[in-house]
């Protein structure tokens, strides 16, 4: 029985990581060995931050809403409070956005808020 060749499937298994390891630097996409670790540990941080950056932009949407929020005399917890209290279904990426692009109608918001708080019966 003729014996099996395996050149062709390892030539493209290299061929797929040095062309995932494309921009790095030195011999970490001339090197296979070096070429492979480097690709494994970026996969890695890939994979861990894509689950970090909803943490860091849901971070980043509390802090504005907080400071829209005191400019219009509230505290950020009292205003979430205030909003379920109002039945206000609203995420804080909108209200984020809602803070930044038009005060206006974020004031109006605070201002339901406050009233939902100030008055318990809704």
């Amino acid at each position: 029985m003729a014996r099996v060749k395996t050149v062709v499937a390892s030539r493209k298994q290299k061929r797929k990581i040095f062309k995932r390891v494309k921009g790095f630097w030195g011999g970490k996409h001339r090197l296979y060995r070096s070429a492979k670790e480097s690709m494994m540990r970026a996969l890695q941080f890939a994979y861990r931050d894509r689950r970090r950056r909803k943490r860091d932009f849901r971070r980043l949407w509390i802090i504005r809403i907080n400071a829209a929020c005191r400019l219009n005399g509230l505290p950020y917890k009292t205003f979430i409070a205030g909003l379920k209290a109002a039945n206000v279904i609203i995420n804080r990426k909108l209200l984020a956005d809602l803070a930044v692009k038009d005060p206006i109608a974020f004031a109006k918001l605070v201002e339901q808020a406050k009233a939902a708080i100030q008055s318990p019966t809704n």
